[in-house]
């Protein structure tokens, strides 16, 4: 596309020797008579964006003029298209990205097009990390074993990505058992400053993003505007598509202050998640600001944009300041990368300092640091923080509340200080002065479990994993050079995990391992069992592996509620693993602490970790280090030449990956034997022209859930049942049970993606009450069977299909199968109270219409039980945010009715909507170009 610029605003930025061509953000401001001086950051990054693109098809001289005079008034009032400069893929949503990409080509000659325009106009960069399990853990050849298993139940994925990369343009991947996505972007693809060559010039213009991991977010701390986006609107930007927003409003949180000595940046965002939960940031921007910034690492800000989607919001900002250029060239960068972000972010009035005026925002919320206190959160939410000293007390109450058991103060057994005896949980002192052995307030619920040579003891809050994941802190070298720090203060005291804990160390990036070692602290960590088993996403995701039958089976047997403690994002029930049912984050230090103790039924503020070899009682104060210890170990062992090495031949891969046999071809070969990857069906019978829209009508209920419904609960990433209708599918077609793999690594096909669709196993469909997992009721008859068969006999029918739900219905991964199973389950709408952002996008690219109930309405107030049938009108005339009508035919004949609003947002939401769905828009469009 040829330079345009219709304001007269380019101009030339000597960096160097170079000349760069950029789009200058005051000369706009100066020409329209606007004052963007207090504008938000992030707003000014989306104004620069329409600006560059004014004249792309897209983009009007409106859309710049109405962004440039953005207020907390006019937000939310205009649609604009932005079009992020690069897109960012993990395997387990990349994967059938690639395989919709492989598919349209498919479709694209059916409909007598060019396949080969079906191509990657922006860089995409695919990052296998998904894909490793831990099988093998507590041993020196965990990783080696792990790959080893890695390649041997993927190689038919990896095959299928090595043809990707030869056969699509501008599309890179990085190997197996290289790092974590995000931090790998962080570390290394990320430049603050993006470029591109156009007729001959060189444009500057910042760094932005989207990806198909909602924590994709982590960038913001670096000052790079991205956020996930469910796979379908990713293939979409890919292919040019500008990503449809609303002009956002932007809320501020004003950080002051400095964090106290214990304090870790794993506490400070699990403090931020739950304020912001609290305030309410859905499908917001959240920017941060304030003198306190400057008290913060960029490792520390990047742990806090990770949480964006914990916290609801689209992305959490943090501007380019002085600490972005240091951690840049801390991190390797080339020096013309740096002085070219440095000079390019000051020059467009995107650098902050302190003396830098405060933005003028939506809201404005402020969080002194010094607040923050050591804390985890759990049972099952993020956002649900619980104090370090409050955490006895509050499992003693979740036991109650959550797990619904009664644990009366009779069936408490074991002497200690403080009991909770009645179910509120209230505090009772019994011993003035602490004492040194720790309160066991379940001792009547224990078990004995012959392990490895050891009798462990099981009961309620026992800890049965302690994982060191996920991209959230394994990033950030404080928290993880203070989990080295006290796992060899508690070596030299002969403290030792206790046996029933799984423990495991999944860094984000090689660079984690190598100044581990060069602190010398690596040993430690091994010496408790946190042995180094892969590098990518593990217990966080679902990927944990196994815990040892013997525990599993002591855990079932004896119905306990044990927990896992992580140093993740994610605790959602069912997620973590299957025999778990309390899941709490912490910090990695934390992490080693529990691993200690064995259980989360423990204060250590009183009560000891351990007994150390004299004897004597070792407490968590006595191991944690200090912030000197901490902040001298990050200065001896981390150098840029660390970065500049592991990343020198980041995308080579090892020898195992290099063996795998590349297919060439333009079109892809499928093989109808394949389990892992098959052509799915959503371009069957695709003609180029746009089918009318029309009302859905007499559609069943084929679930009705509650809150906080999650993309884990509706498309599982965890192992497959034996004896779910995916794994019978698996067995049918000759697929051993120890060769299932994940449902993750199987969203390449579609067979057996759908038939995992709403098939966790804490899912509650309140249509087969009493029930747990993917059950549901067959009407009329009343028959209970699995979603999937009443779903495919619906189908027969030719029954269309509507699903109820509650507030926040999708809420977690940005899971383009969640949307993508609905919809080959032949469901045509959702009516829910309200929805999570990256979901309802992904049901509209898949052409299934999300329905807010009006306000203060439910299924449940509507005395709805989803036996009747239901008729959607007014869909033929739809229009963006329309109220439509939703008339109830009831079981005994008689009609009620009640409004719902649609939840397609913009203009060319509808437009994707009327065509079937995103991928349909796009292939129509390129098959009519010339």
């Amino acid at each position: 596309m040829p330079l345009s610029d219709p304001f007269g605003v380019r101009e030339t930025l000597q960096v160097g020797s170079r000349a760069y061509v950029v789009y200058r953000l005051d000369h706009l401001a100066k020409k329209l008579g606007v004052d963007i001086s207090r504008m938000p950051f992030s707003v000014k990054i989306l104004l620069e964006s329409l600006l560059r693109n004014v004249g792309d098809g897209f983009t009007e001289k409106k859309d710049v003029e109405d962004m440039s005079r953005w207020s907390p008034q006019t937000a939310g009032q205009s649609e604009i298209g932005f079009k992020p400069s690069r897109v960012l893929l993990q395997d387990f949503t990349g994967v059938p990205a690639v395989v919709d990409l492989a598919a349209m080509r498919d479709a694209m000659v059916q409909l007598g097009g060019d396949p080969k325009k079906i191509n990657p106009l922006s860089r995409a960069d695919l990052v296998i990390d998904h894909s490793v399990q831990v099988d093998i853990f507590g041993s020196d050849n965990a990783l080696m074993l792990n790959a080893q298993y890695e390649f041997e139940r993927n190689r038919e994925r990896y095959e299928f990505l090595r043809w990707g990369k030869q056969a699509f343009n501008n599309f890179t991947v990085v190997p197996p058992a290289t790092g974590i996505c995000h931090q790998v972007n962080l570390e290394f693809l990320a430049t603050v400053v993006g470029t591109r060559e156009i007729d001959g010039e060189t444009v500057a213009m910042p760094d932005t993003l989207v990806g198909t991991d909602s924590h994709t977010t982590m960038i913001n701390g670096l000052g790079v505007l991205g956020w996930g986006v469910g796979g379908i609107e990713a293939e979409a930007a890919l292919l040019g598509q500008p990503i449809a927003m609303l002009t956002p409003a932007v809320v501020g949180v004003r950080l002051t202050g400095k964090l106290q000595p214990g304090a870790t940046a794993t506490d400070l965002v699990l403090a931020v998640t739950e304020m912001l939960r609290r305030e309410g940031v859905v499908g917001k921007f959240v920017e941060y600001c304030g003198i306190g910034l400057s008290n913060l690492t960029l490792a520390d800000r990047a742990t806090i944009a990770n949480m964006s989607p914990e916290y609801g919001a689209t992305c959490g900002f943090f501007p380019v300041d002085e600490e972005t250029l240091h951690y840049m060239r801390g991190t390797g960068r080339p020096e013309e990368v740096v002085q070219l972000a440095e000079a390019y972010s000051k020059v467009q009035g995107l650098f902050r300092t302190d003396e830098t005026p405060e933005p003028i925002f939506s809201k404005l919320l402020e969080l002194d640091l010094a607040t923050v206190q050591p804390s985890v959160a759990g049972p099952r939410r993020p956002q649900d923080r619980v104090p370090l000293t409050n955490l006895k007390q509050s499992f003693w109450q979740a036991m109650q509340n959550t797990f619904n058991r009664e644990i009366s103060a009779e069936d408490v057994a074991g002497r200690g200080y403080i009991r909770w005896a009645d179910e509120s949980g209230n505090e009772v002192q019994e011993d003035v002065v602490p004492v040194p052995d720790r309160s066991n307030l379940y001792a009547k619920s224990e078990v004995s479990v012959p392990l490895n040579g050891h009798n462990a003891t099981l009961t309620h809050g026992s800890a049965v994993i302690a994982a060191i994941t996920s991209c959230t802190n394994t990033s950030n070298p404080s928290v993880m050079l203070a989990a080295g720090l006290l796992a060899k203060k508690a070596v030299e005291r002969g403290l030792t995990a206790q046996p029933h804990v799984k423990t495991s160390l999944a860094p984000g990036s090689r660079v984690v391992t190598e100044y581990l070692n060069q602190a010398g602290l690596l040993p430690y960590l091994e010496q408790l069992g946190f042995h180094v088993v892969g590098y990518g996403c593990t217990t966080c995701i679902g990927n944990s592996g196994p815990v040892p039958e013997p525990i599993a089976n002591a855990v079932r047997d004896n119905d306990l509620v044990v927990s896992a403690v992580l140093s993740g994002n994610r605790n959602f029930e069912g997620r973590i693993n299957p025999v778990v049912r309390a899941n709490y984050l912490a910090s990695p230090p934390l992490v080693v602490a529990f691993a200690l103790t064995g259980t989360v039924d423990v204060d250590l503020n009183y009560e000891p970790v351990g007994t150390d070899k004299d004897g004597k009682p070792v407490y968590l104060a006595d191991i944690w280090p200090s912030e000197q210890e901490i902040q001298e170990t990050i200065n001896a062992a981390i150098n840029a030449d660390m970065f500049r090495e592991q990343y020198g031949n980041v995308y080579d891969g090892n020898q195992q990956w290099n063996e795998i046999p590349v297919s060439g071809g333009d079109i892809y070969g499928w093989s109808d034997a394949s389990t892992y990857i098959q052509n799915p069906p959503y371009f069957v019978g695709m003609t180029r022209e746009v089918p009318a829209l029309k009302p859905i009508e007499n559609a069943r209920v084929l679930a009705m859930l509650g809150d906080s419904v999650t993309t884990d609960h509706i498309s599982p990433a965890g192992s497959i049942p034996k004896n779910s209708p995916a794994g019978e599918y698996l067995i049918a077609n000759g697929v051993e049970t120890k060769d299932f793999n994940s449902y993750g690594a199987r969203r390449g096909n579609h067979e057996v993606m759908l038939r995992g669709t709403f098939g966790n196993i804490r899912l509650k469909n309140m249509l087969a009450s009493g029930t747990e997992g993917g059950v549901t009721i067959y009407l009329p008859t009343g028959e209970q069977t699995s979603i999937y068969d009443a779903a495919m006999r619906y189908a027969e029918e030719k029954t269309p299909l509507v699903v109820f739900a509650g507030k926040e219905y999708g809420t977690g991964s940005s899971r383009d199968w969640a949307a993508k199973g609905t919809f080959l389950l032949g469901v045509r709408a959702v009516i829910a109270e309200s929805f999570e952002r990256i979901h309802r996008s992904n049901l509209v690219g898949m052409g299934v219409l999300p329905l807010e109930f009006k306000e203060g309405d439910n299924w449940n107030d509507l005395d709805l039980n989803g036996h009747e049938t239901f008729t959607i009108e007014g869909i033929e005339a739809l229009r963006p945010g329309q109220d439509l009508n939703v008339r109830v035919t009831h079981e005994d004949g008689h009609e009620t009715s009640f409004k719902a609003r649609a939840r397609i947002d913009s203009a060319i939401e509808l437009e994707y909507y009327r065509h079937g769905g995103i991928l349909q828009y796009v292939l129509r469009s390129l098959a009519v170009q010339n």
